[in-house]
């Protein structure tokens, strides 16, 4: 099993430029069963990615993905089409639950496996089921799969979620895209994912019409011959670098970055006192001092998202007092803290609220990784740590950043796997 192995208390200087965003990336991949050819830019070369390719060419796609240029070409010629999705395919990835609406919308009948990903909370698949019901599926749960078909075709409805969900929100998007009339979603997640989502099935030839958290489709579309997109680029990336660049960064520039949907982070790291120059597609940090203590709740977008909550926890660990980060998204998010606490970190939890008293020296360990998120933590960790850390079971950082060693090593860590 491989480990990467960091010496920590060096100055990071550099430029690294972000990859395109896996949590934009797979919606469109699973959009792709619903069109004729697609020619998807800017992905990223990560584990969830081919993981969905490999689960589309079991489908029946053809799927041709071109490293170098960082691009897949899909076609679906609708020859031998399987409306299995396979547990060996979904374990390991939440968001193959997303070929669900697609399947039932254009093929009316689907058989897909509970999914998997990381072990962060239950995140039920009652959402996604709630809002298919409402466009008239059938759907049954058995042997861990689930089995929906829609005899006569899926027809438009008014579906209002519960509860935000950015997965729900993305299946019901694309079950809507072939439903018969008008689908009108509301109290949907507005992730900046889901308005790549949006755009791309715009160019299919839906229309969709977006008022924040109301989303109107028109669907029964059939879709344009041939599909161009760029995927925009990974919002959570951006964050964890961002994160490191402040913490031991001397000078470092973060390129391919849409500084608009990333206000919220920025404006938190200059209220902690992080030195940052923002340009338009840009961010300059500088060698960043006496950080201050601050209080952040995860929320849906556009609040602070759960996915760079174990990042900034470590940044808090460097602040002076006691900063609080309070997890209302999943209630299993804390996986990473007995690990930092193995660094040395001082962090108290009580109701989902997690205390984090710095600046704390940190010292390197041996630690394990636990979930996507939590292991790119144990990096940041590491990376400001005395002596040498050692991180094991990072096939979880292979699932969504890409060349993390290399891009850290252009600016100077002193990081290698074994």
């Amino acid at each position: 099993m491989q480990k990467l192995l960091i010496s920590g208390k060096r100055k990071l200087k550099g430029t690294i430029s972000l990859s395109g965003s896996k949590n934009a990336t797979l919606p469109i991949l699973a959009a792709s069963i619903l069109a004729n050819k697609v020619k998807l830019n800017n992905i990223p070369l990560v584990k969830d990615i081919f993981t969905m390719a490999e689960l589309l060419r079991y489908i029946g796609l053809k799927v041709k993905i071109k490293n170098f240029k960082r691009l897949i070409e899909l076609e679906n010629n609708e020859k031998k089409i399987n409306t299995l999705a396979p547990y060996k395919l979904v374990k390991t990835m939440r968001a193959g639950v997303l070929v669900l609406g697609p399947l039932l919308a254009k093929y009316r009948k689907a058989k897909v496996s509970l999914p998997g990903g990381c072990a962060i909370g239950t995140r039920p698949v009652d959402l996604h089921l709630f809002a298919l019901k409402k466009l008239g599926a059938k759907i049954k749960i058995k042997d861990g799969y689930i089995i929906a078909e829609a005899r006569k075709g899926l027809r438009g409805a008014q579906i209002k979620f519960p509860s935000i969900s950015v997965g729900a929100t993305e299946n019901a998007l694309l079950a809507a895209f072939g439903a018969k009339g008008k689908t009108i979603l509301s109290n949907c997640a507005t992730e900046p994912e889901i308005l790549d989502l949006i755009m791309f099935l715009r160019k299919m030839g839906c229309k969709i019409e977006n008022f924040g958290r109301k989303i109107i489709v028109r669907g029964n579309t059939k879709s344009k011959n041939f599909i161009n997109h760029k995927v925009i680029s990974d919002r959570i990336e951006g964050g964890t670098y961002l994160v490191a660049a402040v913490l031991a960064g001397e000078k470092i520039t973060i390129n391919k970055i849409d500084t608009n949907i990333f206000k919220n982070e920025l404006a938190i790291l200059k209220k902690m006192g992080a030195r940052i120059v923002i340009s338009k597609n840009s961010v300059l940090i500088m060698k960043s001092k006496n950080l201050k203590k601050i209080s952040i709740s995860t929320k849906p977008y556009p609040g602070f998202p759960t996915d760079l909550q174990a990042q900034f926890m470590v940044l808090m660990t460097q602040s002076k007092g006691v900063s609080k980060i309070k997890e209302n998204i999943f209630e299993n998010r804390f996986m990473h803290v007995p690990e930092l606490r193995r660094m040395g970190a001082k962090i108290e939890i009580k109701n989902q609220t997690a205390s984090i008293l710095g600046p704390t020296k940190l010292t390197g360990a041996e630690v394990m990784a636990t979930d996507l998120r939590a292991s790119v933590s144990l990096v940041l960790a590491g990376l400001i740590a005395d002596n040498r850390t050692i991180i094991n079971r990072i096939y979880h950082l292979d699932r969504g950043y890409e060349f993390l060693e290399s891009k850290l090593k252009k600016c100077k860590a002193k990081i290698k796997r074994i």
